[in-house]
């Protein structure tokens, strides 16, 4: 076990590029199992989530190589058609490899999802969507078993606008009979991305990033070549990072129109924000001022940032008000943040920040991948040193996090946690 051991105030500035998206990489390896030939998928994140994906994928018999953020996948000769548990539980998007599966071979046994404990994030959709495409699915000894002869093109309307549901749904029904109609759909960049990779493996689909998209299905699919969007998520947390400590910091490699809410709600914080093509740049002027949060589905403000703006409002001036609307459990966090010095009460599921002059350096423990991000910032800001233990959550979704902090100017080290 390692911790993140963190000299705090001091200002970071420069540039620097974020990775893949995390959130769109591993779902175009469960699309890949639907090909019948090789896909090479470029700007993937090296991170601890992609490497247990990709074991997933081997574990079922597909070919996995990964060398220089380039993932090359090619089709099983004698699938397993099986995700166990030893691997799922480390990694709930594992989930999503059911529709392909089901879609391209007809057999899945996959376990009960795992991953960061934020929240129930219940699969009822997936299966709801899966079964009105004519699968047959249950639940036996902590597995989800499924079998269908070939699935049949419907309407699915989603009770609510779950990107994982969205995802396994469109996936399999890119080879269904007929034409599959998803109401209610999720509209995230990375519901986008992962249709422009079945587009380009012969599927045909329209509407992704509307609230209803059109699904034709084909009699097959074949392997294709794939540039990963950047990470809205990892470039958010650097943005934020340099308002946390009164810097300067520019981020290329995403794109800007994916965290446009984020961005007007820095600048209605008191930040700068400065865009010119793909680069972002964000500085603070004076002092940071309490607003007001609503985490929803995209296009409204993302959940996997609102522990990182916890930090960036701790210290704000007057009283911050946000409310988690996605995940019960987000707000874990609260209690590692007060021990930094930050004033923050929970009702329910709102979160009250009334801003403190500064924070102070305290050992914490990550609850999940963004509280751990979240925590990490607080750490940048607080006087003297903070640790931050269970890091092994934030190394499912960043890569080369402290390394690249450091390169902007932060005194973070990454040693052994003694236990």
């Amino acid at each position: 076990m390692e911790k993140f051991v963190i000299e705090g105030g001091r200002r970071l500035e420069g540039s620097i590029g974020v990775g893949g998206a995390k959130n769109s990489a591993l779902k175009l390896m469960a699309a890949s199992i639907m090909a019948e030939s090789a896909s090479r998928i470029y700007n993937v994140p090296d991170i601890a989530d992609v490497h247990v994906m990709g074991e997933v994928l081997r574990n079922i018999g597909l070919g996995v190589a990964f060398a220089d953020g380039v993932l090359e996948i090619s089709p099983a000769t004698a699938p397993n058609l099986e995700a166990p548990y030893h691997l799922v539980r480390l990694l709930r998007a594992a989930v999503d490899v059911l529709g392909p599966l089901l879609a391209r071979h007809g057999r899945a046994r996959v376990a009960m999802p795992g991953g960061c404990n934020i929240g129930a994030r219940q699969i009822d959709m997936h299966f709801k969507g899966l079964t009105q495409l004519g699968a047959r699915l249950g639940v036996s000894h902590g597995y989800v078993e499924g079998e269908a002869e070939r699935l049949k093109g419907t309407r699915v309307r989603l009770d609510f606008a779950s990107v994982g549901a969205t995802e396994n749904i469109l996936m399999a029904a890119c080879l269904a009979d007929g034409r599959t109609v998803i109401e209610n759909a999720a509209r995230e960049p990375e519901i986008v991305d992962l249709a422009r990779f079945l587009t380009g493996m012969g599927a045909r689909i329209e509407g992704a990033g509307d609230l209803t998209i059109l699904v034709d299905g084909v009699d097959s699919l074949q392997g294709t070549e794939h540039h990963v969007i950047g990470d809205r998520i990892e470039a958010g947390t650097f943005l934020i990072a340099g308002a946390v400590t009164g810097g300067d910091v520019t981020v290329t490699g995403a794109e800007p129109s994916h965290l446009g809410i984020v961005l007007e709600k820095m600048r209605e914080a008191g930040c700068l924000v400065d865009l010119s093509g793909k680069e972002m740049r964000v500085s603070v002027p004076g002092d940071i001022t309490a607003i007001e949060i609503s985490t929803l589905t995209y296009p409204g403000f993302p959940t996997d940032l609102q522990p990182q703006m916890l930090a960036l409002l701790s210290t704000a001036v007057g009283t911050s008000f946000i409310t988690e609307n996605i995940f019960e459990n987000r707000f874990m966090v609260v209690d590692e943040f007060n021990r930094l010095g930050a004033d923050i009460k929970i009702r329910e599921h709102h979160a009250i920040v009334t801003g403190v002059e500064r924070l102070s350096g305290a050992p914490v423990v990550s609850t999940d991948l963004r509280a751990g991000a979240g925590l990490v910032l607080g750490g940048l800001m607080a006087d003297g040193v903070t640790e931050v233990c269970d890091i092994q959550y934030i190394d499912r979704g960043y890569e080369s996090f402290e390394r690249k902090l450091v390169f902007l100017g932060a005194k973070i080290q990454r040693v052994p946690s003694g236990e």
